[in-house]
C-alpha cells in the first residue's frame, strides 16, 4: 500500500492521521485499516503524542469499507472472522485509544465511516459532511459497532430510523440529533480541528484517558460498578504527576503547565 493512502504527522504533541484516496471517498482498504488501527495504538504508547485528529481529503471522509474485489462466496465463518478482525477492531482502537481522539469530518462519512467517526471522542463537522447509514440499501447489517455505538449516541428509535431507512444526515441534522459536537463552515474545519487538539494535548493527559474509559464504561454498567471505577480511577490519577501540578497550581493560584504524566 502507497503510504501517501493514508498520511501521518505529529506536530505539536498531536497526531494527524489523514486517509488519503479521494477518488474513492476515502474507502478504506483492509492496509489502510491496518494502518491506521497501528497508528492508534501507537499514539497511545507514545508519551510524546497527546492528542489524535482523524480526517480524510476531498469531498469524503470516509465511505466505509472498499468492498471492491471482495469475495463473492465465502465459507461459513468467514464473515464473522473479518468482521471481528477488521471493522470492530478499527473501532475499537479509536474507542481504546488512550489519547483523546477528535473526527473531522470534511465530507461523506458512511457505512464504517460513520462509524469511525462516531467512535471517536469530540466530533467535529463540516457544514459539507454527510452521515449515511449505508448498510440498508445493499441489503446488509450495520457492523463496525454501529448497533453498539448509535443507540448510547441517540436511543434505539432514533438508531433504528437512521439504520432502517438510511437516508443522509446533514451535518446540522447530525448535531441536532447530539452525534455530532460542532458544525463549522468547511474552510474552518482544519483550523479547529487544530485549535481543539492543540489544547487537548496541553491537558492533563492520564486524567483525561482515565477519564474517557470511565465514561466508555459507565453506559455498560451498573452504578455500583461505575462508582467502583470512579473510586480507582481517582486512586490511580492522583499517582501522577499531572494530578499533583493541577493541586498546586490551585494552592498557589496559578495556571498549571501540565506535562501530560
Amino acid at each position: 500500500m502507497p503510504v501517501s493512502e493514508v498520511m501521518h504527522t505529529v506536530e505539536g504533541q498531536v497526531s494527524y492521521v489523514t486517509l488519503n484516496r479521494p477518488e474513492v471517498l476515502n474507502a478504506l482498504t483492509p492496509a489502510q485499516r491496518d494502518l491506521v488501527i497501528e497508528l492508534l495504538t501507537q499514539a497511545s504508547a507514545d508519551p510524546d503524542v497527546r492528542a489524535v485528529v482523524l480526517t480524510g481529503t476531498g469531498r469524503g471522509f470516509c465511505a466505509g469499507a472498499d468492498l471492491r474485489g471482495a469475495p463473492g462466496t465465502v465459507a461459513p465463518g468467514d464473515v464473522a472472522r473479518t468482521i471481528r478482525l477488521g471493522a470492530q477492531r478499527l473501532v475499537a482502537a479509536v474507542l481504546d485509544c488512550e489519547k483523546p481522539v477528535i473526527a473531522a469530518v470534511n465530507g461523506t462519512a458512511a457505512g464504517l465511516g460513520a462509524h469511525l467517526a462516531l467512535a471517536c471522542d469530540l466530533v467535529l463537522a463540516a457544514e459539507s459532511a454527510r452521515f449515511i447509514e449505508v448498510f440498508v440499501r445493499r441489503g446488509l447489517v450495520p457492523d463496525g459497532g454501529g448497533a453498539y455505538l448509535l443507540p448510547r449516541l441517540i436511543g434505539p428509535q432514533r438508531a433504528k430510523e437512521l439504520m432502517f431507512f438510511g437516508d443522509a444526515l446533514t451535518a446540522r441534522e447530525a448535531e441536532r440529533l447530539g452525534l455530532v459536537n460542532r458544525v463549522v463552515d468547511d474552510e474552518e474545519l482544519a483550523k479547529t480541528a487544530r485549535a481543539w487538539a492543540e489544547r487537548l494535548a496541553t491537558g492533563p493527559t492520564r486524567a483525561l484517558a482515565l477519564t474517557k474509559q470511565l465514561v466508555n464504561a459507565s453506559l455498560d454498567s451498573d452504578r455500583a460498578t461505575a462508582f467502583a471505577a470512579e473510586a480507582a480511577a481517582q486512586e490511580i490519577n492522583m499517582t501522577t504527576e499531572d494530578a499533583r501540578e493541577g493541586v498546586a497550581s490551585f494552592v498557589e493560584r496559578r495556571s498549571p503547565e501540565y506535562r501530560g504524566r
